[in-house]
């Protein structure tokens, strides 16, 4: 691995000019195929095996031309104080703004609230069921100003008018806080390097590797159905890992300069050893990406598999673009005055390092040596702490009512709920398909008395049956909220009773509704965590093991990062679950944590927490075959890379902590989440426990039995072949060639 790509980054960079107009004309190719294609994004879930998604494809089968999946408004009026809405001035007001919502372009129907006896008990508060032929992400800009100009009309005849419904949703943004932790990615990397051209290029080439990605996924957005957060996380995690790889690398080729190497033979080590990292720990990254799709979760798969492009373009950015660059900086990644003491050297002076002394990486490893049991204690306990909040994890879908107070959904969700009750904001439809029955109008019948009978039931309406009159649709309405405890019971008490119906009718009974897709969704996510996690630590275990050749090291890496990302986990329980610092990270309303944040970030933490394990144990592994013992081996490592292990995380929790400013919950609470598992797993597993620990084990942290040992292949991460045959007496001193070296 190191020798293949020592030649690869020598040839990039004696290259370098055709490697990067290669670049760019990725960049403009697919650029170009962006700019042409239609981004319309979908903003649908589908849930494959689950009941509420076999009911919803009944629905949709049998009851044809209904558009179920079609994008749905809820238009609520409100009388002024003192008034009723069913005054004759209001109700025309109401009737007039319904009938120019029903002559809108893509609108399939407007309903009357007075003929479908949608008015509240106390007559302030009636609402219009607004249907679409199409769905949300298909439905049109000149769509949503009609639905927005009705309403505006309705509020000047003095209504309270809000809409809510998934025909309001907007493509999420960032904001001006993305900007920022970019800002303060360029800040740190200029502190660290000293010199605005080595800040420069991890940059440079992050923006390239994610502008492809994000160009290929506008591209392929309509014909993949993708959804409306894959760009932003594909994104989030292309400039995270595509800063981070491209600063080990400019890093230790600024190291080999400083050793007095020549550039392209600088290029080439750096390369091969900080390059070795950085595949394997993209590797890692992708694995944990890719593994998603064991979830069965269409959005969930595309999300992972987008992102985890995004990764594998970081990595070739890494490796190519980031070699052709330095050919084109030379010297000028080292800070002024290093290249004033070189440029003495070479009058006969002596060379200095860019890195002198025992640094603060070095102090603290000796510190940790010193008190491994106190370090490791404090630590574990301190994450442990950390994570107790995770124990009233809650999961749900996000719905109009995690919208902040200040929007016209939350406000038309709360006026619902004050009018017509809580559970009017997440009715359930309950199909009977009684195609096999003997009397389908006798089994709908049946099933309606039974649904009365529930305690959790406010109102059952009477069935709506299709043309053909084998299947009816009966709306429940619960009692409580659609994300309440309550509410999950209600359905699990209908699908308790589709048994007994069956038996008595021979009609099949099945539950959908966004509350019930909402639920299945937290089922099925509870369901795929424990495989999902055996999966991606299995196989990154695996990778780990072929690369540090150790079943200890692995073994630790894995168990810190389920610490990691538990601790973090409680973390956003505690901020948007319980409220705590809710002001301060811009949580405007609290609620269920979202039923794919777990496994998400299972999913994206342990990829970014194995990035710091490789990149700082790879130091210590190649000292330890050097020659240096356990503990000169840690001090090793900590000294040549703490400093840009430090740097590189937090780079990346200042690009993560950027997204905590998007307008959607589940962009700001990934964001949240990824910052916080980063800023855990990097500065107290990685640079407290991973030294304490190999402190404890010392030699047998390195152990590996005989026959693995031999079984495994040699991947030569920390570059041992090619120093070996490098600096022996047949290395080659010609810097216009490559040198030939054999695996």
């Amino acid at each position: 691995m190191a020798t293949f790509l020592y030649r690869l980054g020598r040839l990039a960079f004696r290259r370098r000019g055709l490697v990067a107009l290669l670049w760019v004309v990725v960049l403009a190719v697919t650029g170009g195929f962006a700019a042409s294609a239609s981004s319309a994004a979908s903003s649908n879930i589908t849930i494959p095996g689950t009941e509420a998604q076999k009911a919803f494809e009944l629905l949709e089968d049998r009851f044809p031309g209904s558009s179920p999946d079609g994008a749905t408004a809820r238009v609520v009026f409100k009388a002024p104080d003192g008034e009723k809405i069913t005054d004759p001035e209001n109700k025309a007001a109401v009737g007039e703004v319904v009938a120019e919502l029903a002559k809108g372009e893509q609108v399939q129907q407007a309903v009357d609230p007075f003929r479908a006896q949608a008015v509240s008990p106390d007559r302030t508060i009636a609402y219009s069921q607004v249907s679409y032929e199409v769905s949300g992400f298909e439905l049109t800009e000149e769509s949503r100003d009609e639905l927005k100009a009705a309403a505006e009309d309705g509020r000047e005849a003095g209504l309270t008018v809000e809409t809510g419904g998934d025909a309001m949703a907007a493509i999420p943004h960032t904001g001006a806080a993305e900007v920022i932790g970019v800002a303060i990615a360029a800040i740190v990397l200029l502190i660290t390097f000293g010199s605005l051209v080595a800040a420069g290029l991890p940059l440079l080439t992050a923006l390239v590797g994610v502008g492809v990605t994000v160009a290929v996924i506008t591209a392929v957005t309509v014909p993949l159905d993708l959804n409306t957060t894959t760009p932003i996380l594909a994104t989030m995690i292309g400039l995270a890992v595509g800063i981070d790889y491209a600063l080990f690398i400019v890093s230790r080729y600024r190291a080999e300069l400083a050793e007095g190497r020549e550039p392209l033979e600088a290029v080439g080590r750096a390369t091969g050893t900080a390059g070795s990292a950085v595949v394997f720990a993209g590797l890692t990254v992708v694995i944990a990406l890719v593994g998603l799709s064991v979830v069965n979760i269409p959005i969930l798969t595309k999300m992972g598999l987008a992102a985890g492009g995004s990764v594998v373009l970081a990595v070739l950015v890494a490796l190519t673009l980031i070699p052709a660059l330095l050919g084109f900086a030379g010297q000028r990644v080292l800070p002024r005055k290093h290249r004033a003491k070189k440029d003495d050297a070479k009058d006969g002076g002596a060379g200095t390092a860019v890195e002198t002394g025992d640094g603060a990486g070095t102090r603290w490893a000796r510190f940790v040596l010193r008190r491994p049991i106190a370090v490791l204690l404090v630590s574990v306990v301190g994450l442990g702490l950390l994570a107790v909040p995770a124990k009233d994890l809650q999961l749900n879908l996000p719905d109009d009512g995690s919208q902040p107070t200040s929007t016209t959904q939350r406000r038309a969700y709360d006026l619902i709920a004050e009018g017509f009750g809580p559970g009017t904001n997440g009715p359930l439809i309950v199909t009977v398909d009684a195609e096999d029955s003997d009397d389908p109008r006798a089994a709908a019948e049946a099933t309606t008395e039974r649904l009365q009978g529930l305690d959790g039931a406010a109102a059952v309406m009477p069935p709506t049956f299709n043309k053909a009159g084998d299947t009816a649709m009966i709306t429940v309405v619960p009692k409580s909220a659609p994300s309440s405890a309550a509410t999950e019971d209600l359905v699990h008490d209908i699908r308790g009773q589709a048994p007994g119906i069956a038996e008595a009718t021979g009609a099949s009974v099945l539950v959908t509704g966004q509350t019930a897709m909402a639920i299945d969704v937290s089922q099925k996510m509870d369901d795929a965590l424990a495989p999902y996690l055996i999966l991606v630590v299995g196989l990154a275990f695996l990778l780990l093991t072929v690369v540090f050749r150790s079943i200890l090291v692995p073994l630790k890496a894995a168990l810190g990062f389920l610490l990691s990302v538990v601790a973090a986990l409680g973390a956003v329980v505690a901020v948007f679950q319980w409220g705590w610092l809710a002001d301060v990270f811009g949580v405007e309303q609290t609620g269920p944590v979202m039923s794919l944040m777990p496994i998400l970030m299972v999913g994206l933490v342990f990829g970014l927490a194995m990035d710091y394990e490789v990149f700082l144990v790879t130091r210590m592994r190649e000292a330890h075959v050097h020659g240096e013992t356990p503990h000169e081996s840690v001090v090793t490592g900590f000294k040549l890379g703490a400093r840009v292990v430090t740097a590189a995380a937090l780079i990346m929790i200042s690009v993560f902590a950027g997204f905590i400013g998007s307008s959607e919950s589940m962009i700001k609470m990934i964001g949240f989440g990824l910052a916080v598992a980063v800023l855990f797993d990097a500065f107290v597993i990685r640079m407290a426990v991973v030294p304490a620990v190999l402190a404890l084990l010392g030699k047998s942290a390195w152990w590996l039995p005989r026959w693995l040992d031999k079984a495994l292949p040699n991947v030569d991460v920390e570059g041992e072949k090619l120093q070996r045959e490098l600096n022996g007496p047949a290395a080659r001193t010609d810097e216009r060639e490559p040198v030939a070296v054999r695996d």
